[in-house]
């Protein structure tokens, strides 16, 4: 018996020691990149914002995205979703993903398109781990875990939430499973990547939420109120992802003659909504949300057809922001028609479109806590689960799998629940 014990407890301490190299190895390396990363898209952004001609620089970037993706024979590499498959199917990511998407995502903020960074984020973390784990000879199951790491270190350097860019990783690819191998891994470096990406200059996002109503049924049911509407609004912002990827290669086959279509019916959209709002990740207008700033009560959608415009043709970047954008101008035209605080509906409305596009509520919970505190707990906790449930199976990434119906207690395949993955 003690001998099973010592056995145990040294395969035990071996792996703590594996993976905290590992981890920190991750943490750092990945961690400056991610600066490095966030620095380079914070830099483009003050270029368009301070230019508005910028967004005519669109279809150079477009091309030359095309062209980047082209020349490493990656015009097929489909970007978050490939990670996905990485985590639970063991793929392998092309050594070219990381600077590829880097590199594209520039490019794309540099011209005001409507894109985020965290989507990248990912495949660069994702992508750099993975060079990692087949530099170190890795096994199968491991370097599932590496990429796991990579991917909370970078989204955790850039956005300072690293509960729930530990979390992420590890509950994205398998809804309804947590990969608690890769647990300690990746809450050791998503908190050392987010260290090592704030000594180097990255300021955590964090938001005044302002007044908060006290909790009772009036705010439950406002809360249960922004979780149905911010469901309806994810399903539509998927479709609407989804659908454009589809038309725009039904149409255009050809991806320059593809992306510079795109590029065109941006230019025109931004020069009838000349105000800018629509443009660049969303950052900006979901900073006025919460200053309180008048924006149109149509801004959610004026956003989703933005984005969509751009990433349907081949833009890169992400759809997190672009989501988190959304859900806050759906609070923000809560707020105004019901009357209550604008800067708690914006934090509620944030969250709930975070989980209604990506299908994670522990880490859409633990990104509330991060960037708002926890003064309005009970309203994010409720309004995640009434999202997440009412938002069925739609959700950004194709690759993303379902492991237990979100209406009854059996595995998904077996129950008759089924809408759309």
């Amino acid at each position: 018996m003690l001998e099973k014990i010592l056995q145990s407890l040294e395969k035990n301490i071996r792996y703590l020691i594996k993976w905290t190299i590992i981890s920190v190895i991750i943490g750092v390396v990945i961690g400056a990149v991610g600066a490095g990363f966030g620095h380079s898209i914070s830099m483009v952004t003050r270029f368009w914002q301070s230019h508005g001609w910028a967004v005519f620089l669109m279809p150079v970037s477009g091309v030359l995205i095309v062209w980047l993706y082209r020349t490493a024979r990656q015009e097929k590499n489909k970007g978050t979703d490939l990670i996905i498959e990485s985590i639970r199917d063991g793929k392998d990511i092309p050594a070219a993903t990381a600077p590829l998407i880097f590199a594209a995502t520039v490019l794309s903020h540099a011209a005001s398109v409507s894109t985020g960074r965290e989507g990248a984020a990912l495949q660069l973390g994702g992508g750099l781990a993975n060079v990692l784990s087949n530099l170190c000879h890795l096994e199968r199951n491991d370097r599932k875990i590496c990429v796991m790491c990579g991917m909370s270190a970078c989204f955790s350097a850039l956005f300072g939430t690293p509960l729930a860019a530990a979390v992420f990783p590890m509950e994205m690819a398998t809804v309804g499973s947590l990969s608690y191998a890769a647990m300690l891994p990746c809450f050791f470096a998503s908190f050392l990547a987010a260290a090592v990406a704030g000594k180097l200059g990255m300021v955590p996002e964090h938001y005044e939420v302002g007044a908060i109503l006290e909790f009772g049924l009036t705010g439950a049911l406002l809360a249960v109120l922004i979780g149905i509407l911010c469901a309806l609004v994810g399903i539509l912002m998927c479709m609407c992802l989804h659908t454009s990827n589809s038309l725009y290669r039904k149409y255009f086959p050809n991806p320059y003659i593809r992306i510079l279509a795109s590029s065109a019916i941006f230019i025109l959209l931004t020069l009838v909504f000349s105000e800018r709002l629509y443009n660049g990740s969303g950052a900006h207008l979901i900073e006025l949300c919460f200053e309180g700033e008048a924006v149109p009560y149509y801004a959610f959608l004026l956003k989703i057809l933005f984005t969509a415009t751009a990433l349907g043709a081949g833009f890169k970047g992400g759809e997190i922001v672009p989501a988190l954008c959304v859900g806050a101008t759906a609070g923000t035209t809560v707020a105004a028609l019901c009357g209550v605080p604008t800067g708690m509906c914006a934090a509620i409305g944030m969250v709930c479109l975070f989980v209604s596009v990506t299908n994670c509520p522990v880490a859409s919970v633990f990104i509330a806590f991060e960037l708002f505190g926890f003064e309005a707990m009970p309203y994010y906790a409720i309004a995640v689960a009434v999202s997440f449930t009412l938002s069925g199976y739609y959700g950004l990434y194709h690759s993303q799998r379902f492991l237990f119906s979100k209406l009854k207690a059996m595995p998904y395949g077996d129950s008759d629940d089924q809408n759309h993955t």
